[in-house]
Formats: structure tokens, sequence, C-alpha cells
């Protein structure tokens, strides 16, 4: 078991507190970078989609983790951010620039729907973020001088420094890889910030962040439009990866769908945000197991153990017509969440220090260590 000896306050904001962390990060680094010369091309396509989640699962982090404001309508933030790109790109506009403005122009979008928000609280806040999405989606769908309406957007492909960069080459993974890299060490680097202690202190009582000189409506709409422009950058890699984008691709089922990584990942953790982000990618090849064969293997079993052909046939068919049905995604996603509340609600990253810290302690762990406490001040008891 590894102790800590701090002797300098500069201890508490390490970016790395001891050097087991730099190993295992550059361990991990290392396998990211080989990994297009060792993993097929789909699951080469799935670690593109599960950078672009983790990082609109940072994004939401900053928003809900951190600062204790819910939103359901960050998929309009990613939204904004990959029109922006695919219209930019109609003028010839280079990446790095339209990167940068879709980023911007998102942030300010939120920052404008944080300002009405500052009053609302709870579930009137959810609902003024699902309004917010609802609207975005209605304004893609209408604009169609802009977006093209229903018809959706081709976006061309990327072009780096005068290179192209296909959506399927290891460059545009390695782009995505480096954007997530960089917004996680950012967002680590904005917590020990003032602003970061400031959304904390904000997420764990508003009063006395207030006794303290928080300005708390400012920090909200800084909250609201930082993590507005990093989920725009993730819209932009979003759009490049599809290479078409349509109103309905951004609906309200992706932004639970985002709430999901973090949920499951860990709600206070960016490490959480990485496996929430894996989670929520790797469950659609589940879901297309369950569908296809499934059933074949659930009637083998059956004639396994002497059921006739006949039997086994019908136990195939009802698996299969099971496994088809149109809300199965959802009611799992609904378990999923139910079962995580009720029994993880540290997350997967939570569950991963519980054990890690068994083996640090054994046979002196207790089950009460990870039980939080809640904290009152005085004026909110009664509330």
């Amino acid at each position: 078991m590894r102790f800590l000896f701090k002797i300098d306050y500069e201890d508490d904001i390490k970016l790395f507190p001891h050097s087991g962390y730099i190993v295992s990060y550059g361990i991990l680094l290392a396998l990211l970078l080989i990994a297009p010369h060792l993993l097929s091309s789909y699951l080469m396509s799935q670690l593109v989609f599960v950078c672009i989640y983790a990082i609109v699962g940072v994004a939401l982090l900053i928003l809900t983790g951190f600062t204790g404001q819910a939103s359901l309508g960050h998929a309009a933030f990613l939204a904004i951010g990959a029109y922006t790109a695919a219209y930019l790109q109609t003028y010839n506009v280079p990446f790095p620039i339209y990167f940068l403005v879709a980023g911007a122009l998102t942030g300010l979008i939120g920052a404008m729907v944080g300002f009405p928000a500052l009053r609302l609280t709870g579930i009137y806040l959810v609902i003024a973020t699902i309004s917010f999405a609802l609207i975005v989606e209605e304004i893609l769908a209408r604009w169609e001088s802009v977006t093209h309406g229903n018809e959706g957007m081709r976006v061309k492909t990327l072009s780096l420094l005068g290179v192209a960069v296909p959506r399927d080459s290891p460059t545009f993974y390695y782009l995505c890889l480096a954007v997530l890299v960089l917004t996680i060490v950012g967002t680590l680097n904005l917590l020990r910030s003032p602003t970061g202690r400031a959304f904390v202190a904000i997420r764990d009582s508003e009063t006395a962040a207030r006794s303290m000189g928080v300005n708390v409506a400012l920090y909200k709409v800084k909250s609201f439009a930082i993590s507005a422009a990093i989920t725009g950058f993730a819209g932009v890699l979003f759009a490049h990866k599809l290479s078409f984008i349509s109103p309905e691709m951004f609906t309200l089922q992706l932004s639970i769908e985002f709430i999901i990584v973090i949920l499951i990942g860990g709600t206070f953790s960016l490490h959480g945000a990485v496996l929430g982000a894996i989670f929520i990618v790797m469950i659609d090849p589940f879901l297309t197991y369950l569908k296809d064969d499934l059933p074949g293997i659930i009637a083998g079993i059956a004639a396994t153990f002497g059921a006739g052909p006949h039997i086994a046939a019908n136990i195939q068919s009802k698996v299969a017509a099971f496994a088809s049905l149109n809300g199965l995604k959802g009611a799992i996603y609904g378990i999923i969440i139910v079962l995580f509340v009720l029994f993880e609600p540290l997350g997967l990253y939570g569950r991963w220090l519980k054990i890690k810290l068994f083996f640090q302690l054994f046979p002196l762990y207790k089950r009460a260590t990870f039980k939080r406490q809640k904290i009152y001040v005085k004026s909110e008891r009664n509330r």
C-alpha cells in the first residue's frame, strides 16, 4: 500500500499525485498509440466513437458532476458544432479554423442558455434544457437554406495541412485521441484552478459558496459555456466520422445516452467519462449479438438438454421475437440505470476504486469506507 506524505501546498494540486500514475497512464497511452496496428477496422471505428463520447462525457461532468447543473440538451450542442463544421466546409474554410469556430459558437450559445437557466434548479432546469434541444432540432429541420432541412448535409473528408484524412484512417483516430487527451488534461487543470474550485463549491452548497464570495451566477454561466464549447468540438469530429448529418440524429435519446455515460462511468471522476463511453459504445454490438446469435445458442442449449426439434425451434422463434422488440434498447438502458443508481451510485470507476482499496487494505477493509455523508449548512437543513 502506498502512503502519500504531503509537505507542500502544491502537493494538493499536482497533476500526478505520484510516479505510479505516470507509469500506468504512459502504458495506457502507448497501447492506444499502437492500437491501429493491432485491432480490426471495426474495433478502431468503435474506439473513435469512444473518444467522441468521452469528450462529451467530460463536458457533461464539468456541468453536472462538478457544478451540479443538470442538462438533457447536450445533443443540441453536438448538433451545433457538427452543422457549423459542415456549413463552413461549403466555403472551403480550413479544418483548424472551423474547428475553433464551432467550439466558440457553441460555447457562446451555451452561455446564452445558461443565463435564463440561472433561476432554475432540479427538474425545472432539466425541462429547460430539453426545451432548448427540441428548439434546436426544429431549427435544423426548418432552416433549409443553411442546414438543408431533413435532407441532411454531406460532410466532406477532413483535410489537415492539405492532406486528406479519411474517417476510417489511423490519422483520424489519432486526431480524436489527441482532442480527448487535451480535453482531459485541460479539465484537470481547470479543476485545480480557482474557477474549478468555485464550480465544486457551487455543487456542494450554493449558500456556502456565496458566503465565501463566489459569484454563483457568473460561474454557472461559465460552466454552461465551457461544457457547450467542448461538446461543440466533439460535434465536429462526430460529423466527420459519420460524413452525413441530419436533424433526426440529434434527438433527446442521444442526450440521454450522454447522461448514461456519466451515470454509469461515475459522476465525479474524469475516469468515469471514459469508462461510461466504452460501455455505451459497446452495448450496441451486445444488442446485435442478442438479436442475431442468442436465439440459436439458446435453442442449441435446449436441444442439448433433451428438447425436441419442434420445442427448440419454438424457443428460438420466441427468443428472436423478444430480441427484435423495438423498445428493447431503451428498456435495457432503463434497467441498467436503475441497477447502478441502487447498487453502485459511484459508477464503474467507483467500483474500481472499491476493488483496488479492498486489496490494499485486506483484511482490514470496511464496507462503509465509501459511504457518502451528507453535509448541510444551517440555512439548508429545513428546506
